[in-house]
């Protein structure tokens, strides 16, 4: 037996601008799954015949009305808010434009029957004909970016068809008000731990009755902007919790053992992992060693893992070491002056009285350190691993 929005304790939420060419075709698709009171239309201030269109379903729909447009994303959350307030679980959210088929409503209903609670992301076929190139590139370049902030990775995360849980979006603090919110709620619910699942969906593109709001240069900086302070969130905070949680499910010494001897990676690429992590280590950037190397060791194909594990060698109880060992090196090219204090003497004054000696020395200790980590390394997993 299919589930039901009933049955799911589910609704289904239209937000809509200026579709009158579409927006009834829609409705009448979803409201084939409607028991009453469970279909909720955002107006976004259209101007064309929308509301005439919405005003024959009527005494079928909860229409929410913006009294001028404020964008997709102010739409969407004043969705949610009405969905959470009528005491709604999951909100499934469809495009008004057209290109979505209404009758996939069923494929989520079925899914949040066996897993509810999940983020469902209908997954569009992106490479069948008819697919704006734009619009197959601002995807591929979105999915790389959500698994960057997030580490999961899926086909679509440009879809407007999608099933939200309530409970945990009515915790979230959501700032945007345009298209870049969809991409803003998808990260924080899956920082929240959030499952996420991707579903696949049919798609349309006529372009001769699609009407698209995207304004490429607008909306693709305000996502990029939104990437940004993401990206920054998750190198120096959301990324070490998830290996942090991670090594919680493992000791993290077994989580090394296994990035050490697994196959499929060569020993001189974990070997430059290694190195990489020992260099930006000790390298005099404190407060950015992971910021910069954690996207050098993606970009470079690096194993992340045994990277960040090498990095650590100035974590607080070394720093005071490394610190010596950078005014020791450092001493062999400041030749006037040049002071090496004790250890139990080294503070940020004497840091800043010898600031070139120690960021010289620094920086040699840490290609030093590097390259003796890349060789020693590499000779012990020639000899080990087999």
């Amino acid at each position: 037996m299919s589930a039901t929005l009933t049955s799911t304790q589910s609704c289904v939420i239209i937000p809509t601008y200026n579709n009158a060419k579409t927006l009834e075709r829609v409705i009448k698709g979803v409201l084939a799954y409607s028991t009453g009171g469970d279909v909720i239309v955002v107006n976004d201030g259209s101007t064309d015949d929308t509301e005439s269109v919405l005003d024959a379903f009527k005494d079928q729909l909860i229409i929410v009305t913006n009294e001028k447009n404020s964008g997709k994303g102010y739409s969407l959350k004043r969705g949610f808010k009405t969905a959470f307030e009528l005491g709604f679980k999951n909100a499934i959210t469809i495009d008004s434009d057209g290109q979505h088929y209404p009758d996939d409503i069923q494929l989520f209903l079925n899914q949040l029957a066996i897993t509810p609670g999940v983020l469902l992301m209908g997954s569009r076929n992106m490479e069948q004909e008819g697919v704006p190139g734009k619009s197959s590139f601002g995807n591929k370049f979105s999915n790389f970016w959500y698994k960057l902030e997030t580490g999961i990775e899926l086909p679509d995360t440009q879809t407007g068809f999608r099933s939200y849980p309530l409970e945990p979006l009515s915790k979230l603090k959501l700032i945007t008000t345009k298209f870049e919110l969809e991409i803003e709620v998808i990260v924080k619910l899956a920082w929240k731990g959030v499952e996420v699942m991707p579903i696949n969906i049919k798609v349309l593109y006529d372009k001769n009755e699609r009407v698209s709001h995207f304004r490429p240069f607008k909306d693709f900086s305000r996502i990029s902007v939104l990437n940004t302070y993401f990206v920054t969130l998750t190198l120096l905070y959301y990324l070490p919790k998830r290996i942090i949680l991670g090594w919680k499910k493992k000791s993290p010494f077994l989580i090394i053992k296994e990035e050490l001897f697994k196959e499929g990676e060569s020993s001189w690429v974990k070997a430059l992992s290694i190195g990489f992590g020992f260099f930006m280590g000790i390298v005099p950037l404190w407060g950015f060693q992971l910021l910069i190397g954690i996207p050098l060791s993606i970009y470079f194909k690096l194993n992340k893992v045994l990277f960040i594990a090498a990095a650590n060698i100035s974590v607080p109880p070394l720093i005071p070491f490394v610190v010596f060992f950078s005014y020791s090196v450092g001493a062999f090219f400041v030749t006037d002056n040049a002071e090496i204090p004790e250890l139990s003497a080294i503070t940020l004054e004497t840091i800043h009285i010898n600031f070139m000696q120690y960021a010289i020395g620094g920086v040699a200790l840490a290609i030093i350190m590097g390259v003796l980590g890349i060789a020693v390394s590499y000779v012990g997993f020639k000899v080990f691993r087999k």
